[in-house]
């Protein structure tokens, strides 16, 4: 919708729709700009809409502002296989309440000081924080033992 908010928040086919600020955090009402999703279980396009139950996400600070999405979890229906779906988003990972871009910054961070800092200073409990770092570890840890797998 504003071309210079979309820029900012800089997202793959994500336009930002509202923003609002309130007491001290920011809230991005965004909208998915495809208007279909691939089947997992077909890999057919599917562009049926069965419901739509928008989740909120932290994403990185603008301004010293914590910043929140209010970003669409579409479930798509699937006529040629007949399943229903949700769609993947490429900056969230699956059943991840962060972008991946925050999750990496808190993940970072932490390497440079210590859990419960960064938890003060993002505002997050030490089981949050403690939960991203182990669940970006473990991604890395996995991603290098492919790599490894795949030069041999």
């Amino acid at each position: 919708m504003d071309w210079h908010l979309d820029s900012l928040l800089n997202l793959p086919n994500v336009t930002v729709e509202t923003c609002t600020q309130e007491a001290e955090q920011v809230f991005l009402q965004i909208d998915l700009l495809n208007a279909a999703a691939t089947c997992p279980h077909c890999q057919t396009r599917s562009e049926k809409i069965h419901q739509n139950r928008p989740i909120l996400v932290r994403d990185l600070a603008i301004f010293g502002r914590p910043v929140y999405l209010q970003v669409p979890r579409r479930q798509f229906y699937c006529r040629q296989c007949q399943h229903y779906f949700t769609e993947r988003l490429e900056f969230v990972d699956w059943e991840r309440r962060y972008t991946q871009r925050y999750e990496e910054y808190v993940y970072q961070r932490v390497q440079a000081s210590n859990i419960e800092q960064v938890g003060r200073e993002e505002s997050l409990s030490w089981d949050q924080v403690n939960g991203i770092f182990t669940y970006k570890f473990n991604l890395k840890k996995s991603e290098l033992g492919t790599s490894k797998a795949l030069m041999h």
